[in-house]
């Protein structure tokens, strides 16, 4: 019985879906359909059932699913084994990165590290910073790297660089002539905000939330799910943001955009997750120990906001 047929059954069994089994397992839906026929041939009875557009796990498929689960993680520790004798670095890694992380701040990280690791297949995900802490809790992805604050206890948080949000405006706006302002003087204007499960919008929640206001305080006129839809919108007078720093050094080198520190300033840390309990492959291993050394590099080139 080949392990390809239990690490697709692990995977539909885990997400009770064929569709989004094949999605992860970069497969077609025909495809896993026909791997999971054939471990139920070699059991003979059924490991799903199926009904009304959705899949449970049956007795038996239960059973499956835990001895599955072991045997994919004594394969790996094998492997993992074997290639530290001999010195090989191979194999996929999946990465989630938040989507200012992700646009901004990885691409570079990721070409330094694939140059360094050829024989390593990198797949990246990119989503706002709580689907990616749900993806890593669920095991969709290997490590994640968020833009917000990280609450369970079953995962590992490792600081990388600390971030500024700051306002952000069109140069010919009410506000581009002032150095500082406070997050009163937000509730004049029209405001462009991200989307929920952002960390961008959970950190200025908090912000606000601190000095006695919400989201309701705001003249909140749109949502974008991306930090290049929002610099845009403000760019063409719609409205004032709060953004990252580390996404305007083109708008800023164009004036296209005006940038104004809030008083006080708004600091968030750019994280790295994983799993606490989760065996780690020596691809994993690797990568930490790349972005931790990239990291205090950021930190002595960047140090963070007073």
């Amino acid at each position: 019985m080949s392990d390809r047929r239990l690490q697709v059954f692990s995977a539909v069994a885990h997400l009770l879906s064929f569709t989004r089994a094949a999605e992860v397992l970069h497969m077609t839906q025909p495809a896993v359909t026909f791997q999971i026929r054939q471990l139920e041939e070699y059991f003979n009875t059924r490991l799903f059932d199926r009904t009304h557009n959705r899949i449970t796990l049956t007795e038996v498929g239960e059973k499956v699913y835990g001895y599955s689960s072991r045997i994919i993680d004594l394969y790996g520790e094998m492997d993992n084994e074997v290639r530290k004798l001999t010195g090989e670095v191979v194999g996929p890694l999946i990465i989630g990165a938040s989507t200012t992380i992700a646009e901004y701040v990885i691409p570079n990280l990721l070409g330094e590290f694939q140059a360094n690791f050829d024989t390593i297949k990198l797949r990246l995900f990119v989503s706002n910073s709580l689907k990616i802490i749900h993806m890593v809790e669920n095991n969709d992805v290997d490590v994640g790297i968020v833009e917000s604050p990280v609450e369970n206890k079953n995962l590992v948080t490792k600081f990388c660089r600390q971030d500024e949000l700051v306002l952000i405006c069109a140069p010919d706006h009410p506000l581009a002539s002032r150095a500082m302002i406070t997050a009163q003087d937000l509730v004049e204007y029209p405001f462009i905000g991200r989307e929920e499960g952002s960390g961008t919008r959970d950190v200025f929640l908090q912000y606000l939330q601190e000095h006695d206001m919400d989201f309701s305080s705001l003249n909140m006129t749109m949502e974008f799910g991306s930090p290049v839809s929002i610099k845009s919108a403000v760019a063409a007078g719609l409205g004032i943001s709060v953004i990252s720093i580390a996404t305007l050094d083109r708008e800023l080198e164009r004036h296209a955009l005006v940038k104004i520190s809030l008083t006080p300033p708004i600091t968030r840390p750019f994280s790295i997750i994983y799993q606490r309990q989760k065996f780690r492959i020596r691809v994993i291993e690797e990568f930490l120990d790349f972005t931790e050394e990239q990291c205090r590099k950021m930190v002595v080139e960047n140090p963070p906001v007073a």
